[in-house]
């Protein structure tokens, strides 16, 4: 059984249940980002946050052991993302990608936003022109070091 077999399972099981993402999390205990992130293959499961997702998707207990292996990070099969959502991220790094690193390097100096040390927070905010996305990436500032 392969990475890809657990995503595929998990996916068919939180649609035959009618689960969100944000329910599932609940009962790992976990943010509804991180949670999905694992679910879909980019994070590792805890002993225990794995029961729970196999208990709760009435999945095979050798997935839940899939679930808590190191896994393969970085989830695209090419460089530019054709799915819309995702491309849009990819044009906002394009477009203002040198912006946030001039003002980041501006306000903590030279270094970089850890993705390792790194939290994201995904809302819905009600907007009378329509409703807004508002994404929040919050990563510990890493600073390069001299030697």
């Amino acid at each position: 059984m392969h990475r890809s077999d657990v995503t595929e399972a998990i996916l068919e099981a939180k649609r035959e249940k009618g689960l969100k993402f944000t329910e599932i999390a609940a009962a790992v205990g976990r943010s509804k980002e991180w949670t999905t992130a694992a679910l879909l293959g980019q994070e590792t499961m805890s002993q225990e946050e794995a029961a729970a997702v196999v208990t709760l998707l009435e999945l095979d207990p050798k997935m839940g052991q899939i679930l808590q292996e190191v896994p393969m990070r970085g989830s695209l099969d090419q460089a530019v993302p054709v799915d819309p959502v995702m491309y849009r991220l990819y044009e906002i790094v394009q477009v203002y990608g040198t912006t946030i690193k001039a003002l980041i390097n501006e306000e903590f100096g030279d270094g970089i936003m850890s993705a390792i040390d790194f939290e994201m927070d995904i809302q819905r905010k009600a907007d009378p022109k329509g409703d807004r996305v508002v994404i929040t990436l919050d990563g510990k500032f890493l600073p390069y070091r001299k030697w």
